[in-house]
This record gives C-alpha cells, structure tokens and sequence, in this order.
C-alpha cells in the first residue's frame, strides 16, 4: 500500500514533503563512542554467532576493522543509505541498521556496503550513487553466492521513524523473482519481499524471527 501511495504522489509533492531530502552532516550518521557501536554490532545476532564474528565500525572515510573475527561472520551498523534509492529515509542520520553477514554474504553482499558507503562519503548526490552501484554491480560486484543471508535481530535497531521503528528478522539474498515462490507478503505469513538492492538485480526476502537476538520475544506481523 505504501508502494502505491508513494507512487501516486507527483514529483514536486514527494520532494516538498520529504523530511531527509540531502545527506546530513557527517557527523550525525557516526557514533562517537565506537565501544557502543561495536556493541550495537553484535547485538545482530545472538551471542554465539556474533562474539567471534569480525566487526566493522564507520570511521569518516568507511568502515573500519575494529574487532578481528575467527568464525567468517562479519557484524556492522548499516546507515539509511542502504536502503532502496526510492525510500524517503535514504538520508535519515538516525537510521542504524546493525547486521551480521554469514560467510557467502561477506563474499557477495558485503562489497556492496562498502561501495555504496565510500560514494556517499565521498560527497556523491544520490543520483551519482545510483549511476556509481549500477556500474559497479555489472563489472565487479562478485557473483552473488548460494545461501547468503545477513541477520538483523538487534533490539537496539532504529529502521524507520514509522511506528514500531525496528522489526527482528533475518535477510535471504536471491536473484530477483517473484514473490510468490517464497509466499512473501501474504496474510499471517513471516516471510516480506524487500526491494533493497532492485538496481542491483538482487531480491531480499525478509523472515520474521519472532525473538531479538538476546532471546526475548518480538513482535510480529499478524
């Protein structure tokens, strides 16, 4: 529905009621205490996959090593500028997304963190990023590997200033299809098609995991 709506709003209306219409100061999308961060990292997933997971912290030219890992799971606070290009938050300075890739996934989703992240610190409009990842997703973002999925279970998350602003649930990288395969976005079903890397042809299929990454419950979608 959301989709739709957006969709029937010309382009002067949606750019005058954007609340993030350019990227904030720099500043405001870092964390200053990068224990906090490190911490917010590892709280994607539970403790068992995160503690010897490699973490990464945002520094003000990309990511940093901060912590090295031993079990090929990387965790990272992932800022609005991944979402998808369309999405009114794209530049929203609160957004942290804390995620932990699985092994396939650092191999073939995380380059596209990092890529996506060195434009826009390199001062690139949203526009020169999108032209940036469709090149960069043709010629040498690697092939996108069989099983790669990233958790993002953190109960400190803050993914939207709509309501709720976080939900527990896992992320499946696929080529793109159709929905259906999956029984995505149907009524009581877990699983919700996320068009976050559509440029890039890759689908996200979203899982609902009912509990956040300390084992307390979560909501749901009913």
């Amino acid at each position: 529905m959301l989709v739709l709506a957006l969709g029937a709003i010309s382009p002067m209306q949606a750019q005058s009621k954007t609340p993030y219409p350019s990227m904030a100061a720099l500043d405001r999308y870092l964390m200053p205490d990068r224990n906090a961060e490190i911490a917010l990292a590892r709280s994607a997933a539970p403790d068992s996959i995160s503690h010897d997971a490699k973490i990464l912290v945002l520094g003000p030219h990309g990511y940093e090593t901060a912590v090295e890992g031993k079990n090929g799971f990387v965790c990272a606070v992932e800022r609005g500028w991944m979402a998808p290009f369309d999405n009114p938050e794209f530049w929203n300075p609160k957004i942290r997304g804390p995620l932990c890739f699985n092994p396939p996934a650092v191999r073939s989703m995380l380059p596209m963190t990092y890529k996506r992240t060195e434009m826009v610190l390199a001062g690139q409009s949203k526009a020169q990023v999108m032209e940036g990842i469709a090149t960069f997703a043709k010629k040498e973002l690697p092939p996108l590997e069989p099983g790669a999925f990233t958790y993002m279970m953190s109960k400190q998350a803050y993914l939207t200033d709509a309501g709720g602003h976080n939900i527990a649930h896992l992320m499946f990288y696929t080529p793109v299809m159709d929905g259906g395969v999956w029984g995505a976005d149907l009524p009581k079903s877990p699983v919700m098609l996320n068009p976050q890397f559509a440029l890039e042809g890759i689908d996200v299929f979203m899982v609902l995991t009912g509990v956040w990454s300390d084992g307390t419950l979560a909501p749901v979608n009913n």
